[in-house]
């Protein structure tokens, strides 16, 4: 769902762009909180991770395929904050790298693929978990309905933008009923990914999902017919004395053969934003991407004429761009939270009030 220059006005984009501004810096302060010794390390991994999988265009109808957005992923698995930032830094490495999503749409991808998507997946999400029994698979379960809804959500948000801005005069009945009828289809496939991962990472270290923190039910045992509270076991390692070197170390192999092998496989058609632009004519003002002589652009090494090696290496490229500037970010965020926090100590020794 990457906007390129020329679908949305110059007054509307920059407008976006304000927004996008002030939602990331929002995002800057509040992943303070929610970032720390184990967790900023991870959230470069989610980045690089979501990247990958978004490399991964799956067939949902005839002509027409689906990507990962990914907002509900991170903010479940990081927090809705840094989710927010993990989005971002992707969306700022397709358009500058890559040359997917246009330049001055960065504003608008940013408000639609990161915000919204973000926004409107945590807040379904912490609203099933509090009516969902307190237990893992309500985590799961939880993910998979958060990230179905998000997709389309976002589908309904470029549908604003596009009647606020809009280059083209199309009917905005048409490009609603188009965007989100696609869209739906490809929440599915969004929802799978996210449930799948989610699970996958609640299976071996549930301690780093910020969505599952605080939601196991203790252990019961059955007593003369009756459910009573186990005793607690002996004490376990303390989370925060954990490694999470096994958990990136897995992550980021996978995301390196799925960018690096797996797109490779991925469906050519295009995604439910490009088909739908063809069909209804949103495209006819397109404007050519600021970066299209970039080395790398299209997702292909320049000068390399073999695609599955142009793609891979391309792949492999990005997946590492991405963690090291994602890392980069959060570690600058943990570093500035550290000091906060002792700034405040030293305050309170001092005799500040």
């Amino acid at each position: 769902m990457h906007v390129p220059d020329g679908f949305i006005n110059v007054p509307v984009s920059a407008a976006a762009g304000v927004v996008a501004v002030g939602a990331v810096a929002v995002s800057l302060r509040g992943a303070r909180r929610e970032l720390d010794e184990r967790t900023a390390p991870l959230a470069g991994l989610v980045a690089a991770f979501i990247f990958a999988v978004q490399m991964l265009n799956f067939p949902v109808a005839t002509g027409t395929s689906g990507h990962l957005l990914g907002g509900a992923l991170a903010a479940i698995l990081v927090g809705p904050y840094t989710g927010v930032l993990c989005i971002s830094v992707v969306l700022l490495m397709q358009g500058i790298l890559f040359a997917d999503g246009g330049l001055t749409a960065l504003g608008v991808n940013i408000t639609d693929m990161a915000v919204i998507t973000t926004v409107v997946s945590y807040a379904l999400f912490r609203a099933l978990v509090r009516i969902l029994p307190r237990a893992r698979r309500s985590v799961t379960i939880a993910s998979f309905v958060a990230a179905l809804v998000s997709v389309p959500a976002a589908a309904i948000g470029f549908t604003l933008f596009y009647a606020i801005g809009g280059t083209t005069d199309i009917p905005i009945g048409k490009v609603l009923t188009g965007m989100v009828g696609v869209h739906v289809l490809i929440g599915i496939g969004e929802a799978a990914i996210t449930a799948l991962t989610v699970g996958a990472v609640i299976a071996v270290r549930p301690d780093l999902v910020h969505g599952a923190r605080g939601l196991s039910a203790p252990l019961k045992l059955r007593v003369g017919g009756e459910l009573v509270d186990a005793a607690p076991a002996a004490a376990p390692v303390p989370v925060a004395a954990r490694s999470t070197r096994a958990v990136w170390a897995t992550g980021l192999v996978a995301a390196l053969v799925l960018a690096g092998f797996v797109s490779f496989y991925a469906s050519a058609n295009p995604d439910g934003l490009e088909k739908v632009a063809a069909d209804q004519g949103i495209d006819k003002k397109t404007e050519p991407h600021h970066t299209a002589d970039s080395p790398l652009a299209d997702y292909g090494v320049k000068d390399i004429t073999d695609a599955r090696i142009s793609g891979g290496l391309a792949g492999v490229i990005g997946v590492a761009g991405t963690v090291a500037v994602g890392s980069g970010i959060f570690w600058a965020v943990r570093r500035r939270r550290t000091a906060d926090r002792d700034g405040s100590v030293t305050s309170f020794a001092g005799g500040s009030v």
